[in-house]
């Protein structure tokens, strides 16, 4: 008798030489590596993987030196400069393509296996997409000692790579295509001969053509049985080794016992055969999961397609003389020039030129907006104008196209309670199901016996959940795609389902309803004064036009003095000569240093010009309101939300801000801890809370709140800890997001009322025998295809909210998606 390799089921050639013990018993390994791969298994606590697993292992080879030298190589900063990020927290971060994934089996043990070594801080493998994402303390372990221990289980790892991603899924499809071609080509010739058998049924057909037409019917439903429909078997028998229903043991059930008794039926010669209800009922279940596959892929391929804006190579300036080099070679500092017609390769300075940059990937603003020399570009914007001349500031996994992919990834791995709530309701159901089943086979094994694995092959059949397992996912997929698409950004799964059950917005002021752009709001003369409102304006811009300071921004304008010898006096303000005369613009202890002067009143930031220490003029500033904002508030009032404001601005400020959008409840001078505390209040009353911010202050706040909002120019550290971040600058969007949420909320309930009520009108036709097993199959098929045309409907609507100024808005704000 042959014996396998316990590890990889390879067959061993005579005696068996090496030995691993596994659940107290001794295996046969095949080879000392395979060997030394079974016991790191059961010495890490993981022998569970082999009661578990549905695919045999790779064979494993020993960690010899070659490999080693090998895996050393992805420990070099430049071999890693594609594929790792490092964290704030000083932790790195890989994203690998892992060979030998089969089930999730696999998936269970690479975790579990890495988590178990020392310094490894984290690991998420993605079953659909042959992906991990690793975590590790660079300071106590290697990135080749992970590759290390993942060969020493039997999977390889390398680099993630768009294009062998790609390549992985495009096998997927091909081999899903493939299985419906056949299940396909077999459903239809099968139904030729069922016809033929119908037919001789009511003409008295001779024994023997009866029995040829069924041998071949079997003929051609066997590769559909066995290839078409393995996937079903496979995760049946994993299903019940880990002892969970799933959807795919009814299915199961019902394709191998209509199978199995049909080629009963065929060898004794007496008894029915339903190949034909075997073959169609594969074909319209696949075709069901070929749709599920599709919008899984759509999923993955938004991000791809996101990091596709990039292109492979750009022009280097070196000098006056340019290049073509691949995007991976540039370094910050680098110069690019941009011509019309190309991506942005990486995020930058426009040094050189203005034109007009197409975000609308990005941010779901169409119009193109304007840049030019000093503002900020963002890589895989498309330049629509005239030649521009780019200094690199950030590359790789540092630009913000990098950081919204990996948003967009986590949302995509996140699952939401209602969907998990679904899957449970789905193995309640098969449960019922299966009982349900066995109680019609036992009565109608005593009412027509005949007849009895018919009626319960069809109520297997038709109470299959599979629009029940796909009404809450469908819907998710397709309403996520459809607000990125509108410059939403969801990172984390739970925010359909919980903007639903808000019942407190509460924003940040000073980048949130504000510009976070300070404007010259009045001026007011001094006593005495002789100049014109118009001289002192000009005059303050003459001297802020030295000056970085954001203050300076209020007085951008252009001025017919000029200013000398300026001076910047930190924190208090400049000073300078104009037509001899000193000027001064600041404090008022600074500007006029003999007067003790008071601002005109508490409220807003003011500004003393004096002219040889005389005053001369007040000017307050102010932030710059949204446009839009005034609108959104009163919308989300509208809706019976309560709309708060909390800002570390002064009382007066945020007093005058909040009358004139008004919100009645605030909170001024707040420091993050008040911010904090606040919501955690609101919370303790039963309050749902959405917090929009945009500061690191307001980072705890955001992650206390039971949703959190970020806005594209809010910090690194406030959108990654947001459940979704605004790409545009308009807070209309937010009115969207409410608008989408009810609306998937809406058609997830639709789909569970439709597939339950489905599944309950249908299960007692079929148990009284008036659904035969291939009505069953099409009845089950088009609920599934109901259910995810019903979901399909969020990818088709558009904002039903009016989008103010939409290129204007754009060109001001997407700017802060590079801060300085």
């Amino acid at each position: 008798m042959t014996v396998s390799c316990f590890h990889c089921h390879l067959p061993i050639a005579g005696t068996p030489h090496y030995f691993a013990t596994i659940e107290a018993e001794e295996q046969p390994m095949c080879c000392p590596g395979c060997k030394a791969v079974a016991e790191a298994i059961v010495a890490g606590g993981l022998d569970n993987y082999y009661r578990f697993r549905t695919e045999p292992a790779e064979r494993a080879e020993s960690a010899d030196q070659v490999l080693q030298a090998e895996l050393a190589l992805y420990d070099r900063e430049d071999m890693q400069s594609d594929f790792v990020r490092t964290n704030p927290d000083g932790t790195r971060e890989a994203r690998l393509l892992i060979e030998g994934i089969t089930c999730s089996a696999c998936v269970w043990l690479i975790e579990k296996h890495l988590l178990h070594a020392t310094d490894i801080t984290g690991v998420t493998v993605n079953l659909s997409q042959h992906s991990a994402t690793v975590s590790w303390d660079p300071d106590g372990v290697k990135l080749s000692e992970i590759l290390l221990e993942l060969h020493h289980i039997g999977y390889k790892g390398h680099p993630w790579r768009a294009e062998r991603q790609e390549a992985l899924m495009q096998q997927e499809h091909r081999v899903f295509i493939r299985r419906l071609a056949v299940a396909g080509i077999g459903a239809m010739q099968v139904m030729m001969y069922a016809v033929a058998l119908y037919a001789g049924a009511m003409q008295d057909m001779e024994a023997e053509y009866r029995d040829f037409i069924r041998w071949i019917s079997a003929f051609v439903a066997t590769p559909v049985v066995f290839y078409a429909a393995r996937p079903f078997f496979t995760a049946a028998w994993r299903d019940l080794k880990t002892r969970h229903l799933g959807m795919d043991v009814p299915v199961s059930i019902a394709i191998g016992g209509a199978y199995v008794a049909s080629l009963w039926a065929t060898w004794h010669g007496h008894g029915e055969v339903y190949f034909d209800s075997v073959s169609m009922f594969t074909f319209f279940l696949l075709l069901g999961r070929y749709l599920e596959l599709r919008a899984r892929h759509r999923t993955a391929k938004a991000g791809r397609a996101l990091r596709n804006l990039l292109p492979a190579s750009c022009l280097k300036l070196s000098g006056n003389q340019t290049e073509r080099v691949p995007v991976t070679d540039l370094q910050p500092g680098d110069r690019v020039r941009v011509l019309p017609g190309d991506s942005v390769p990486t995020d930058g300075i426009i040094v050189s030129g203005h034109s007009s940059l197409n975000e609308s990937a990005l941010t779901g603003e169409y119009m193109p907006v304007a840049r030019s020399t000093g503002e900020r570009v963002i890589a895989g914007s498309l330049n629509t104008e005239n030649a521009l001349e780019i200094e690199v500031t950030r590359i790789g996994d540092d630009t913000r196209l990098s950081a919204i992919v990996r948003l967009l990834e986590r949302a995509q791995s996140d699952k939401p309670a209602i969907a998990r709530i679904a899957d449970r309701v789905a193995g309640f159901f098969v449960a019922a199901v299966l009982v349900t089943s066995v109680v019609v086979y036992t009565l109608w094994s005593q009412i027509d016996p005949g007849h009895a694995f018919w009626v319960t092959l069809s109520v297997l059949v038709v109470t299959c959940p599979c629009a029940l397992s796909l009404a809450t996912p469908a819907a998710l997929t397709a309403a996520t795609g459809t607000l990125q698409k509108l410059g939403i950004l969801i990172s984390r799964g739970h925010v359909l389902e919980g903007l639903n059950q808000v019942t407190h917005v509460i924003f940040d002021k000073t980048g949130t309803l504000t510009k976070g752009r300070l404007i010259l709001r009045q001026v007011i003369l001094a006593e005495g004064c002789t100049l014109k409102q118009d001289d002192v304006i000009h005059l303050a811009s003459a001297l802020e036009s030295h000056s970085e300071h954001p203050i300076a921004q209020a007085f951008s304008g252009t001025s017919p003095y000029t200013a000398h010898d300026v001076t910047n006096t930190t924190g208090k303000g400049l000073s300078g000569y104009i037509d001899n005369n000193l000027y001064r613009i600041g404090t008022a202890a600074f500007s006029a240093p003999d007067f003790n002067l008071l601002p005109p009143d508490a409220t807003g930031q003011w500004l003393l010009l004096s002219c040889n220490e005389q005053p001369a003029a007040w000017f307050e500033l102010d932030d710059e309101l949204r446009p839009e904002a005034s609108t959104v508030i009163n919308a989300l009032q509208r809706r019976g939300l309560t709309v708060e404001l909390l800002s570390g601005d002064t009382p007066g400020v945020v007093s005058r801000v909040s009358d004139e959008l008004g919100i009645d409840q605030w909170l001024a001078a707040a420091v993050p801890d008040d911010k904090l505390k606040h919501v955690r209040t609101r919370q303790a009353h039963g309050a749902k809370v959405l917090m929009v911010g945009d500061g690191i202050n307001d980072v705890p706040v955001l992650a206390q709140a039971d949703l959190s909002l970020a806005l594209n120019n809010a910090t690194d550290l406030a959108r990654t800890t947001a459940d979704a971040v605004l790409l545009t600058g308009d807070l209309q969007r937010l009115l969207t997001a409410f608008d989408l949420a009810q609306q998937t909320r809406r058609i997830i309930w639709q789909n569970l009322f439709w597939s339950l009520g489905y599944n309950i009108t249908a299960l007692p036709l079929a148990a009284t025998g008036l659904i035969a097993p291939w009505m069953a199959a099409i009845g089950m098929s088009l609920s599934s295809l109901i259910v995810v045309g019903n979901a399909m409907r969020l990818t088709r609507l558009a904002p039903e909210t009016p989008v103010l100024d939409k290129g204007k808005l754009s060109a001001t704000s997407f700017q802060a998606l590079n801060p300085a």
